[in-house]
Parts: structure tokens; C-alpha cells; sequence
């Protein structure tokens, strides 16, 4: 995954404060019955790109005990599992967890948890992945840190994650449908589309790719590379962690 040239930003327009953890949890407990439709239509198909490109730069293989953090409904653990990998999928959300329980299948386990206190021993998997979880954490570099944690010397982090897209041009229209279409399509496909408000204000607040490489590395984190996905409104971030 080439590391690109720094990128356009979206300009910060709102604070995001609601990041407490209890708060969060709620919201994705109210939203999970629909959440992955959601997804699917938000993104326009792209979310599953997304995850494939995730999985690849991840490389099960049979016997990889993976854990994915903020894993919701299973939607990444779902690939890896199919690949071979023992995955383990930490989420502070209860509905989110009884709904994947009920879509995947494979060799994958369910732990109620926040990813800031994984309840995992030191150095005891091979990869930690988390897709779209780490913007929600009330302190991502608290965060960064404990992943490191959990994962032997050597082993991988993923994160996949909203970004800022290269284009100044594309910047300006992906902020205009983040807060005028999003909203919108929310009320009609959600039962809370405050939700997706807030959803919103957390990507339009969240750093840009080079800044997260930056907090990845300062988190003890060695070889870290991105990739822009979809003209850099997502990114993917992969990291090694040092001996």
C-alpha cells in the first residue's frame, strides 16, 4: 500500500463531544436492526469493497487468531473467518453483537467490550483489525495504544476508516452529501436518523490520513502505510507492531 502525498482536507465545521462511551453504545444499539442496509446504501455498495480490500491486506490464513474491534454485526469478521482466521469480534454493543450472531457463521466468538480495556492478554493475537470503530473512541490514541497491546511482536493492525479526499474539488461535494443527502436518505431508511448526524460530524472532525499515520506511529506502531479508497474518502491504514 504505496503511502500517497498529503491530502485535501474537509474543512472541521462542529465539534464532535457525544463520544461517551455509554452514549455510543446506545446509539449503535438503536440503530444495529438496520444497520448494514444502511451501510450498503450510504456508501453505494462500496462498504464490501471496502472490507475486501481490508481482508487482503490482512492475509488469513487457517490458524490466524485475528480480533476485530468495534466489530459490530460481523461484517469484516465475516470474510476473515471465511479465509481461514479465528476471529474474535469485541464490540460495545450488545444488539449489534445478537445481530451478527444470527448472520455469520465460521469460526468466530463475540465479546462485549470497549476497545479501550480489551479483556485479551498481552501479546496474545496475530492481527487486530477495526473498520469505522476508531473514530468513535473517546481517546483513539488510548485506543492505538491498548491494540498494540493484545498483539504479538511482529503482528498486524487494520484500520479501516473515513478519510479526506484527495481532491479539493471531490472534498467539497463529499461534504455537501455528508450533510445535506445523508441526513435525508437517514430519515428515510433509519429509525434514528440522529444517529447519521453525528455520523456525519465525526468524519468532518476526523484527522486526515497522513495526521492518523502520525498517531499510529506515536502508539508504538512500526511500518505504517496507507491506502485511499473511492478518491480518499476512506483510507486504510496498516501497521506492524515493534518487538
Amino acid at each position: 500500500m504505496p503511502t500517497m502525498a498529503e491530502d485535501a482536507r474537509l474543512p472541521d465545521h462542529r465539534p464532535v463531544r457525544d463520544k461517551d462511551a455509554a452514549l455510543v453504545q446506545r446509539m449503535f444499539d438503536r440503530v444495529a436492526p438496520r444497520y448494514d442496509l444502511a451501510n450498503a446504501v450510504f456508501s453505494a455498495g462500496l462498504d464490501r469493497h471496502w472490507r475486501d480490500v481490508t481482508v487482503a491486506a490482512v492475509a488469513p490464513s487457517p490458524g490466524m487468531v485475528v480480533v476485530d474491534v468495534a466489530g459490530g454485526t460481523g461484517a469484516l469478521a465475516a470474510p476473515l473467518a471465511a479465509r481461514g482466521a479465528r476471529v474474535v469480534v469485541a464490540d460495545l454493543s450488545f444488539e449489534m453483537i445478537r445481530v451478527g450472531t444470527d448472520r455469520v457463521c465460521g469460526d468466530v466468538s463475540w465479546a462485549v467490550a470497549d476497545a479501550q480495556r480489551l479483556p485479551l492478554p498481552d501479546a496474545s493475537v496475530d492481527a487486530v483489525t477495526i473498520a469505522f470503530g476508531l473514530r468513535n473512541l473517546n481517546d483513539p490514541d488510548a485506543g492505538l495504544a491498548e491494540l498494540r497491546r493484545v498483539v504479538r511482536p511482529g503482528g498486524q493492525l487494520a484500520v479501516l476508516e473515513f478519510a479526506s479526499p484527495t481532491s479539493p474539488t471531490f472534498a467539497r461535494v463529499y461534504r455537501r452529501y455528508l450533510l445535506d443527502v445523508l441526513p435525508r436518505l437517514a430519515h428515510a431508511l433509519t429509525s434514528d436518523p440522529a444517529a447519521y448526524g453525528y455520523l456525519a460530524r465525526s468524519i468532518l472532525a476526523w484527522p486526515d490520513q497522513q495526521t492518523l499515520a502520525g498517531q499510529i506511529r506515536d502508539a508504538g506502531w512500526r511500518s505504517v502505510r496507507w491506502k485511499n479508497l473511492t478518491g480518499g474518502i476512506v483510507a486504510l491504514h496498516h501497521a506492524l507492531r515493534d518487538g
